[in-house]
């Protein structure tokens, strides 16, 4: 049975430990905003082990008005980017209050690699899984997927510090 708290913005399923993460909740874990927020909804997270999140892509998207005029598509680092987001909550989610205050930064992208092109009406499920995470670097394998097919893939690495002043 679901169990609601953190005034409902995330859901906990105490049998399997699956998590959902509303906006209000990702944007409790990080600090991500118009125009640069790319993820809208964690619709599957087991902390420490891997999270789904939703970018549903809109051609309200600032980036749509110059890539491209009449052919608009996503551009692949913000793709890139949703994961990293993806990854970020997980990260936040996984250390709980111990991750209040801090932000995830990249520190490396291998692999990239950019299947097909992602366009208004897009609903990409960013697929992230945690390889690795010793101290406060992790390393992470992502896909993004379009009606079940991939449209992304990376592997990077983060690493969780305290807000600069």
């Amino acid at each position: 049975m679901d169990a609601e708290t953190d005034h409902g913005r995330t859901l906990t399923d105490e049998a399997s430990e699956r998590r959902v993460v509303d906006i209000a909740g990702i944007m409790e874990a990080i600090p991500h905003r118009y125009p640069f927020l790319l993820i809208d909804r964690i619709v599957d997270m087991i902390r420490n082990v891997s999270a789904v999140g939703i970018k549903n892509v809109s051609i309200n998207e600032a980036f749509f008005q110059g890539h491209f005029p009449n052919h608009p598509v996503m551009p692949g680092v913000l793709i890139i980017e949703s994961m990293a987001q993806t990854a970020a909550v997980l990260v936040v989610e996984t250390l709980g209050p111990e991750a209040r205050g801090k932000v995830v930064y990249f520190m490396s992208v291998d692999s990239a690699k950019f299947r097909r092109p992602v366009v208004p009406g897009d609903q990409v499920h960013v697929h992230v899984v945690k390889q690795r995470h010793r101290g406060n670097v992790w390393k992470f394998q992502a896909v993004a997927r379009v009606d079940g097919a991939s449209v992304a893939e990376a592997t990077f690495a983060a690493m969780i510090m305290d807000r600069a002043g």
